[in-house]
């Protein structure tokens, strides 16, 4: 049986490839590795069934036989041990790939996250003004290194792997804001990403399932 992950069945981000799931989708389609999608509605999140999968009440989850995983990170990480395509054979530039997975989770979005949810939830404080261009500096901080790092290379080190896979979604989440245009590397960087056929499969299983359920 090829393993289930769940989605939302409404998803927030309006079919944009923006919402944890697809960094799983888009794993599962870089391996060959055929996959089912449970929806999942945002009250069933808060029900016992799925909180048995995830206790923190969110998606993505992985079920494959015994095993149940949650946080797209892990999952990710999983599936790239499992299947070739998504780490290195070699032992050094494998652990360098999983070091960059670990980088853009922890250290690249959360600024990332943290400037989306003031736009979106505190656009309308007072204070909201003043705090928004601390969020950027902070954001312009991590891309600006970033960039430095990356260079004219295609990938974050040597071929594409897993950290290349979730840097780049964790880039695209910048897409509406502009900030990522000031910097022509990341924005060619996260465009060969999405050129990926992959992706491409990935991004539109995500995005038929968001209009199968929108009309």
């Amino acid at each position: 049986m090829p393993p289930v992950i769940t989605a939302f069945e409404r998803s927030p981000d309006r079919g944009q490839g923006l919402a944890r799931d697809m960094r799983v989708r888009w794993a599962l389609e870089e391996v060959g590795q055929p996959y089912e999608v449970r929806p999942v509605s945002f009250q069933a999140m808060k029900e016992p069934a799925h909180l048995a999968l995830h206790p923190f009440g969110q998606i993505p989850t992985y079920e494959e036989g015994d095993l149940v995983l949650f946080e797209s990170g892990a999952i990710v990480l999983h599936i790239a041990e499992r299947h070739a395509g998504l780490l290195p054979d070699d032992a050094n530039a494998r652990g360098r790939a999983i070091a960059w997975m670990f980088a853009a989770l922890n250290t690249v979005e959360p600024p990332i996250v943290e400037r989306s949810m003031a736009v979106l939830f505190e656009r309308d404080k007072p204070w909201s003004r003043e705090r928004l261009p601390m969020l950027d500096a902070r954001v312009r901080q991590r891309l600006s290194e970033l960039s430095s790092r990356l260079g004219d290379a295609p990938w974050l080190d040597g071929a594409f792997s897993a950290g290349d896979l979730l840097m780049t979604t964790v880039l695209r989440r910048l897409n509406s804001s502009g900030l990522l245009n000031e910097y022509p590397s990341l924005s060619a960087y996260v465009a060969r990403s999405e050129a990926r056929p992959a992706y491409q499969r990935a991004f539109a299983a995500q995005r038929e399932a968001f209009n199968a359920v929108n009309g």
